[in-house]
């Protein structure tokens, strides 16, 4: 079974290292997209910016670029970071945003996709099926998408964003908020989660997701799985502690990893 290789090294101020998230020691970069959803986008936003290939707002998240990033950078003007930082497409069924900022990105050349006569998938859905579809640029093989603003708000907007991390079991796919990242680790896979202490960590959790796990094992966490069941309304791995340097984990079920993103 092939093993696939996680890294938070997107919170990093210098450029990914090679290979840090990728599935082997010889691959290039990961291809960073970043969307932006229509919560309140987390303190390191313009860290997120910055790696990214790609910025996408999904419909009111365009709301929160023009509102938020200004904030975020305190010492600099407001419209010249609202002018800096211009989301390439704005893609979603259009209920959130508002006029004006949707008039204001389409004057500095952003595209517009309205999707609204698609009502049976989320704003995050239509985004990331244009990141993988329309994106010729980025390299597919080694994609990483970011989701800022997924966590917090209504539950059932949450539990949405999650959804999509099921309906594209073969894109990494990571969501973030101030406090904490969620990613699949998907059953085809034998997995290694770099831990980098600066930026995340200690607390963390595996939670199966679509079926229970008849058998997780894990190594280096504070109280490892050892070919363990795991299920709702059974025992599953919360308020763990990543002890070491790598986590490891196989499961013969898809399972939510989570781990804290430290306060600066």
């Amino acid at each position: 079974m092939d093993v696939m290789r996680h890294c938070s090294s997107f919170l990093l101020p210098s450029s990914p290292p090679a290979a840090a998230d990728g599935d082997g020691d010889d691959r290039a970069p990961p291809a960073y997209a970043l969307v932006l959803l229509n919560q309140r986008l987390p303190r390191f936003t313009p860290l997120l910016w910055k790696h990214a290939r790609i910025r996408m707002c999904a419909d009111g998240g365009a709301n929160r670029v023009y509102d938020d990033m200004p904030g975020l950078l305190p010492h600099e003007d407001a419209v010249a970071v609202r002018n800096r930082y211009k989301p390439e497409v704005i893609k979603g069924d259009m209920d959130s945003i508002r006029t004006e900022v949707m008039d204001f990105y389409r004057k500095l050349g952003t595209k517009i996709v309205d999707e609204s006569h698609d009502q049976d998938t989320t704003d995050l859905h239509k985004c990331v099926s244009y990141i993988r579809d329309f994106t010729p640029e980025l390299d597919k093989s080694n994609l990483c998408i970011l989701v800022a603003g997924a966590l917090g708000g209504r539950f059932d907007h949450e539990i949405g964003n999650i959804n999509v991390l099921c309906r594209f079991s073969d894109t990494r796919i990571i969501l973030i908020s101030d406090d904490c990242l969620i990613q699949l680790l998907p059953r085809t896979h034998r997995h290694e989660i770099h831990i980098l202490s600066s930026v995340v960590g200690p607390h963390c959790g595996l939670v199966p997701i679509g079926i229970p796990s008849k058998s997780t094992t894990t190594t280096g966490l504070q109280w490892d799985l050892a070919d363990t069941e795991m299920k709702f309304g059974g025992l599953i791995s919360t308020s763990n502690i990543a002890r070491e340097e790598t986590v490891t984990v196989h499961s013969d079920s898809d399972l939510l990893w989570t781990i804290s993103i430290k306060k600066p």
